[in-house]
């Protein structure tokens, strides 16, 4: 099967979120990129039931993963986004928040959430992270007016981009040790080198400290409070529910 089969819920999820934001630039009015969304979603959670595989499925060079779990974790993204989405379109026409920003930086935070969970390499959960984080941001600091959201917001990101440049440290070590960036490679060369040299293990610290930072993870959780309590709350709804569901892959 080719590359383009395998990921085309995720080219399918960039395509609509293009164009839900050419709607937006359009001056369309928020109904049509809610519905757009809606419709973007149930689309994509179609492929990935038909794009159910029997055995795990490799694309772009072994960097991509179609596997049973991934389409399962998937449509649990899906479904659930598509549940928030329908919440929030009362919660924000009722404060005035109302726009297709909202489901254009929802839709790209969920293509980030679906290559994470579809990832085969560090560098594939890399850009996956980086895309959900930067539509998170956004979607937190949405509230222009509200001193918390934008307060809210401004910590998000700083603590998003120190966790970023651990993340890259971590990997960086890991590849200059191990040569790959591969899982299943990478889990190889760390047990063979497990116990020759200190560096795999400072490289794992690293990216762990980034990624505990990015989940919320005890004791590098110190952000959620305030974002949680500064956010609009369907966007707390959001970074609760949709995106937790990635982690458990």
């Amino acid at each position: 099967m080719s590359n383009i089969i395998i990921a085309l819920p995720e080219l399918w999820l960039a395509l609509m979120a293009c164009t839900v934001l050419l709607a937006c630039v359009l001056g369309r009015g928020p109904e049509t990129p809610y519905m757009l969304s809606q419709a973007t979603l149930a689309v994509a959670l179609l492929l990935v039931l038909w794009l159910y595989p029997g055995e795990p499925e490799f694309a772009f060079n072994k960097m991509f993963v179609n596997d049973r779990m991934a389409t399962v974790l998937k449509a649990v993204i899906l479904a659930v986004t598509a549940g928030v989405f329908v919440y929030s379109r009362a919660y924000l026409a009722v404060r005035a928040l109302f726009n297709g920003e909202y489901f254009v930086l929802g839709l790209f935070a969920v293509l980030g959430m679906l290559i994470m969970v579809s990832a085969h390499s560090l560098l594939t959960i890399y850009l996956g992270l980086e895309l959900l984080s930067l539509s998170l941001y956004a979607m937190v600091a949405m509230h222009r007016d509200s001193q918390a959201a934008s307060e809210a917001a401004m910590k998000y990101f700083v603590l998003g981009a120190l966790a970023s440049g651990m993340m890259l440290y971590g990997i960086s070590i890991l590849y200059g040790v191990t040569g790959t960036l591969d899982l299943q490679q990478l889990a190889a060369a760390l047990h063979l080198n497990a116990e020759r040299s200190l560096l795999p293990v400072f490289g794992l610290v690293f990216l762990i400290v980034g990624i505990a930072f990015k989940l919320g993870v005890v004791p590098f959780h110190m952000w959620i409070p305030d974002v949680y309590e500064g956010a609009p709350t369907s966007v707390t709804l959001f970074l609760t529910t949709a995106s937790l569901d990635m982690m458990r892959r």
